[in-house]
């Protein structure tokens, strides 16, 4: 349940990084998808799931506030909408799955 609330925060939050934010909620959005992406990847190495774990740990290295990675704002657009519909569509996935 907190994995999937985690991906649409982190959903909603990527796809707001389109519009023209203040330079404070990008640093904001870095750091929330820091934590969020890690906790995700712990979870995933619990359950096994060891594609799922790699893909989180980098999608967290690419987000993380530290060292941050230039990729200019039209690219970082498009890094947005693709991990924010990847997250939408493992919480659709997560869905069929329970049911």
């Amino acid at each position: 349940m907190l994995k999937n609330f985690i991906k649409l925060v982190l959903t909603i939050l990527f796809f707001l990084c389109l519009l023209d934010m203040p330079y404070g909620y990008y640093q904001l959005v870095r750091f929330l998808a820091l934590v969020g992406f890690a906790y995700l990847a712990y979870q995933a190495k619990q359950e096994n799931e060891n594609n799922q774990f790699l893909i989180y740990v980098a999608l967290a290295l690419l987000f993380q506030p530290f060292l941050k990675v230039a990729l200019g704002r039209t690219i970082w657009n498009i890094v947005d909408v693709i991990v924010g519909l990847g997250l939408l569509i493992s919480l659709f996935r997560n869905k069929q799955k329970i049911n």
